[in-house]
């Protein structure tokens, strides 16, 4: 049974959230605070497995309470916050201090919504109850991959393609921080929502030495820059009379996600052939892992992430399951040996 403390200063929400998780036989709701303050002495006395948080509440708000729990008492998170533009930057801010997922809060909006958001919630919660927190909280240094790229050139064609969920805005934040500015081109898909996704690559920007963008559609791609797909459409690779260029889909989820991994190595695949580098970050599912394998197969270089270094070794696990990965590296390697694989 996981036992989950509700934090949240709305007396509505917190009592949605409790018949939410109390739906399921797996779930036990301990307790419900309606501030930190409050929270705080529940955790000593309760010991939940996990914490769903509020971000804007009364004596303290979540996120530096969040900071303070994740000194002193390091456990799983899920912030329940705003999924708008506005508020995408603290509930960034709560994965970078260690919260492991996100969700908006329930919505009394009619059977079918509240249905989706329960199942969500669960599934969240669920995971998270097994998300590797130390794992998450053993930061390897920022510092720039400063291997000489001097002598060698980038092969002509490369590109590298990374696919990343839970606990991947953390773990692509610090693939890309390490990354010169002689780094080879990169694009990202990671599940996030459609709000989020400029700030993310706001904030990759703003933290890294490449240029990171949000992609648009026929963006060209160039080395030193990295493609962050937007939350609501796929992240393609095409091509134009001047070389490769971002292509965005605005068609149906594969896999229940919208942008998917697997729309983005099939087409990475089809169009870079054996000259792409796929890489799997830390994810719940298995998205990716099949369009990987056939990468592999088709001669590309593969890295999954290990087990140990992720948050949910989900789809880094199903890519290894599957033969998918000729290499399975510890997060804080990542950067190097793209670069080393890059270069000739």
């Amino acid at each position: 049974m996981i036992k989950v403390l509700i934090v949240d200063d709305s007396a509505l929400v917190r009592t949605m959230l409790t018949e939410i998780l109390q739906s399921s036989k797996k779930i036990e709701v301990v307790g419900a605070a309606q501030d930190p303050i409050e929270a705080r002495d529940m955790i000593k006395r309760l010991k939940p497995d996990v914490l769903t948080l509020d971000i804007e509440m009364p004596k303290m708000n979540g996120i530096t309470f969040l900071a303070n729990l994740m000194r002193l008492r390091p456990m799983p998170v899920v912030m329940i916050s705003t999924l708008t533009h506005a508020g995408a930057p603290a509930t960034l801010e709560a994965l970078e201090l260690g919260a492991v997922d996100f969700l908006p809060k329930p919505k009394n909006d009619g059977d079918c919504g509240l249905e989706e958001y329960r199942g969500s919630i669960i599934n969240k919660v669920m995971m998270a109850a097994k998300a590797n927190i130390s794992g998450r909280l053993q930061r390897s240094s920022s510092q720039p991959v400063t291997m000489p790229t001097e002598g060698g050139r980038l092969r002509a064609g490369f590109i590298c393609a990374i696919g990343a969920s839970t606990g991947g805005t953390e773990a692509i934040k610090e693939v890309l921080i390490k990354l010169p500015k002689q780094s080879p081109p990169i694009v990202v898909t990671q599940h996030i929502p459609a709000s989020f996704s400029t700030s993310f690559a706001e904030r990759l920007n703003n933290s890294c030495d490449i240029n990171v963008f949000e992609a648009e559609d026929g963006q060209p791609i160039r080395a030193g820059c990295a493609y962050i797909a937007p939350g609501d459409k796929h992240l393609l690779v095409g091509r134009s009379s001047y070389g490769y260029v971002c292509k965005l889909l605005d068609s149906e989820p594969v896999n229940r996600h919208k942008p998917a991994v697997e729309v983005m190595f099939d087409s990475v695949l089809k169009e870079v052939g054996n000259k792409a580098l796929a890489i799997m970050l830390t994810g719940m599912g298995a998205d990716g892992a099949q369009s990987m394998l056939a990468m592999r197969e088709a001669g590309c270089h593969t890295i999954a992430q290990d087990e140990a270094t992720s948050v949910v070794w989900g789809m880094p696990g199903a890519a290894v399951k599957l033969g998918a990965a000729a290499e399975v590296l510890p997060l804080g390697t990542v950067a190097e040996r793209i670069m080393r694989l890059a270069y000739e």
